[in-house]
């Protein structure tokens, strides 16, 4: 009889503890969720008021944001239009640590590249969102998406049509700098201005 009595809260300790590890699993963390809606602009991790055009594959897994009617469809395919990386890579603008707002000291540089599109309205644009090495590949391409965005839509705000101006994320796969500490990084947080211009003929 005592032993019975000894069983029986050993038998229902067993089960609970086994109850407790096995039916209170954690889910595994994933990755951060992105903010949707609201105005990229002056607002941290915004999701952009301008549509975004459709999608399109590129090589290595880059995500192209077009507008709607036309765009590159390869790389390097920019529908007869020529590419020019020097024009504008002075006007090159850089972003604080896990942020898509574009900084006030950066914006000076925005108008720039607003003027060199106003002087030639057969220019098109595209903004190459960029990150440095930390965080997750999937996370990265996404950050350099609302990068991207982010300068469209304060572009936009310039009066340049967003028609006029595409956008690409490479995540942290071209960075501008080697380096494995915040002197690299900073330089890596960036977008690029490439501006496209018609081919003679075309």
């Amino acid at each position: 009889m005592k032993l019975n009595r000894m069983i029986y809260p050993l038998v229902f300790a067993l089960a609970a503890t086994t109850l407790a590890t096995t039916g209170c699993k954690h889910k595994p963390i994933g990755i951060t969720p992105l903010p949707e809606g609201g105005s990229m602009v002056g607002q941290p991790g915004g999701g952009g008021t301008l549509p975004p055009g459709d999608q399109i594959g590129q090589g290595g897994g880059v995500q192209t944001q077009i507008p709607p009617g036309g765009g590159p469809t390869a790389e390097g395919d920019f529908n007869g239009m020529g590419v020019d990386r020097t024009a504008l890579a002075p006007d090159t603008i850089h972003f604080k640590f896990d942020s898509s707002v574009i900084p006030s000291a950066e914006r000076s540089k925005l108008v720039m590249v607003a003027e060199a599109l106003k002087s030639d309205a057969s220019a098109k644009l595209l903004v190459e969102g960029n990150c440095d090495e930390r965080g997750t590949e999937e996370y990265n391409r996404s950050l350099g998406e609302r990068r991207a965005l982010a300068a469209r839509e304060a572009l936009a705000k310039l009066d340049i049509d967003p028609m006029r101006v595409f956008t690409r994320s490479y995540g942290k796969d071209k960075p501008a700098a080697d380096g494995h500490d915040e002197s690299a990084w900073s330089q890596n947080r960036r977008d690029d201005f490439v501006l496209l211009h018609p081919k003679p003929g075309s």
